[in-house]
């Protein structure tokens, strides 16, 4: 790398590669390194190279078909340059001092100026559309925080409910450019999911679920991707309906029908696995398909489960939890002390189980499901007496109040557990 002095100061002079010469007409280039010290010249010479690679590369950007290439490579032009990348409405509107600024940094060829520099230092990149289909491209990376330690199962899960969304947008007011959503398109949007909800289709809640997610998407680029728009989001939703809770299996259900010798002969082991340890445990069917030979603890004092983020992100941090295991769920783990691999990654348990159940005639009302085992393990604890914390420990729940102390003992625990157990 060659370093020498030109009048005062150092310079370093390097070979243009052949890889830049349709963007640099120059064969060999000098690059100031603004300083009269070859010490420091030697220890900027790298940087100050990096930086003309970088220029030259953004600047073969800009010469691409791609509306939203050329505008990204305007934008790290100008950050290369040393210049925050503004459109030229925001550049007329600085300073005399600041425009000149720019102008000045801008290379000149043949006294005319260099169109690409020109272009990303005084903001005349055309701004790329940005349409409604494109805008869910960018929202999976510019919300890639929220997928941390997302299971693949749960990463489908999260995802499918926004590509519906977008899906229904589409669908109802076309694919367009975001800038140009107006509230009519909202209000139109809105009306579509309204005549639905009055057809008995779909309830106010699912109605809102969709703009939600609708709103994130859009929200989320506008902000990550600094385009300053106006969304017209607001006063949409719908008044929820009164919400739909699960009623949870009577105990005498649960021994005379679901704990009756082979009547979950039918039913695959390992979902019927889960399902048994689901009785006594209250755990979400998502928590106990996740569970591994780690997380199963069987050879202790008191067996147990726990529920932790091993693979996949929790429901919140109050879900990692330890479960007691007793009766027809500690049995069940036995026969499974590493888990139910078969469904670990599958989003096909409860369907499975609930189509079971109805099938053979094991759900107590149309209204019951595979869930309502937690709300009837939640039932007997109650009608046992056990205190609060407790319950919603076990549950993975939020403490209404500051969570004082460790809690109760797992030993403790599980005499309580013990008690309300099939």
């Amino acid at each position: 790398m060659g370093i020498a002095k030109r009048g005062r100061l150092y310079h370093l002079r390097r070979r243009v590669p052949r890889r830049y010469c349709g963007v640099e007409p120059r064969e060999t280039v000098w690059i100031s390194l603004h300083t009269d010290s070859e010490t420091v010249a030697m220890s900027k010479a790298d940087r100050a190279w990096s930086q003309m690679i970088e220029a030259w590369e953004a600047r073969l950007a800009g010469n691409s078909d791609d509306a939203e290439a050329r505008y990204e490579a305007a934008r790290d032009l100008a950050r290369v340059r040393g210049f925050r990348y503004l459109d030229v409405g925001a550049v007329a509107k600085l300073p005399v001092e600041d425009v000149v600024e720019r102008v000045e940094a801008i290379p000149a060829t043949m006294d005319q100026l260099d169109a690409i520099e020109g272009a990303a230092l005084l903001g005349a990149a055309p701004e790329p559309c940005t349409t409604v289909t494109k805008t869910l491209e960018l929202y999976w990376t510019l919300a890639r925080e929220k997928t941390f330690g997302k299971s693949e199962d749960q990463l489908r899960r999260w995802e499918a409910p926004r590509k519906k969304a977008i899906k229904n947008f589409v669908a109802i007011v076309g694919d367009k450019d975001i800038a140009n959503i107006t509230r009519d398109d909202m209000l139109d949007f809105r009306q579509h999911w309204l005549d639905r909800i009055e057809a008995g289709e779909v309830t106010a809640n699912s109605a809102n679920k969709d703009l939600i997610h609708l709103g994130d998407v859009l929200k989320t680029v506008n902000t990550m991707k600094r385009l300053g728009l106006m969304l017209p989001l607001g006063e949409l939703s719908f008044k929820q309906g009164e919400a739909r809770t699960r009623p949870p299996f009577s105990e005498d259900w649960i021994t005379t029908r679901l704990l009756a010798p082979g009547a979950l002969d039918g039913l695959n082991d390992q979902a019927r696995g889960i399902l048994l340890g689901m009785v006594n445990t209250g755990y979400r069917p998502s928590e106990g398909a996740a569970l591994t030979a780690d997380t199963i603890r069987l050879d202790c004092d008191v067996p147990h489960i726990s529920i932790e983020a091993d693979g996949r992100q929790l429901k919140s941090h109050f879900a990692r939890r330890v479960i007691p295991l007793a009766g027809a769920s500690l049995e069940a783990f036995k026969q499974f002390p590493d888990g139910f691999p078969r469904y670990r990654n599958s989003a096909s348990l409860s369907a499975v189980v609930n189509k079971f159940l109805r099938t053979n005639g094991l759900l107590e009302t149309p209204r019951h499901s595979f869930y309502s085992l937690r709300h009837s393990f939640e039932d007997r604890m109650l009608a046992a007496g056990i205190d609060d914390r407790i319950r919603r420990d076990l549950f993975g729940h939020r403490l209404d109040r500051e969570r004082y102390g460790k809690g109760a003992s797992l030993e403790h625990v599980a005499e309580l557990v013990g008690r309300v157990a099939f």
